[in-house]
């Protein structure tokens, strides 16, 4: 049996860290910037089949205090005065358990060590960031060489006779013209 696995993100540590969306933020696009970080660890959630929890605090939306599904991913306001941290650490206990694996994903140290005295895993901005762009190169790879199958499947030839074969069509219908 595989362990369930939970990751909590704090947000905007995430938006303030990763360079795409830090670019958002500056350009005052920050709505712009929480829907491609829920976007980008939606897909990565999909891949590593792991339940995700993005924490916001009331910072940059005050009084929205809400929890609701965005792109398949659990989507958190805190209430007005209480931090993402704050929030995490007193969630993350209810997470902790024999059968699953919670990992939180902030570069506040502080923060950091608090969920790691509770029993979570660490990961910083970086190695988030690291973790979802590796797994993005995987699902292209997978894709391709879905894809790829499929074609040899269908046809005895290769990918490069049909490569081959395009340049001919081209070549022949250039010289129709």
């Amino acid at each position: 049996m595989r362990r369930k696995e939970v990751l909590f993100v704090d947000g905007y540590n995430m938006i303030g860290a990763w360079p795409e969306l830090e670019q958002l933020k500056k350009r005052d696009e920050i709505q712009g910037a929480r829907d491609l970080l829920l976007f980008e660890l939606s897909n990565y959630q999909k891949y590593r089949d792991i339940e995700v929890i993005v924490v916001f605090d009331a910072q940059f939306v005050p009084g929205i205090t809400s929890t609701f599904e965005e792109f398949n991913v659990t989507v958190v306001f805190t209430q007005e005065g209480e931090t993402a941290d704050s929030y995490i650490e007193r969630t993350v206990k209810q997470h902790i358990n024999a059968l699953t694996r919670v990992v939180v994903a902030t570069s506040d140290a502080a923060e950091q060590w608090m969920v790691f005295q509770q029993g979570a895993l660490r990961q910083s901005a970086n190695e988030l960031l690291m973790e979802v762009n590796y797994a993005k190169s995987q699902i292209r790879s997978d894709v391709s060489t879905f894809y790829d199958s499929r074609i040899r499947r269908r046809s005895p030839w290769d990918v490069t006779h049909l490569e081959k074969l395009d340049r001919l069509r081209e070549e022949i219908e250039g010289q129709s013209d």
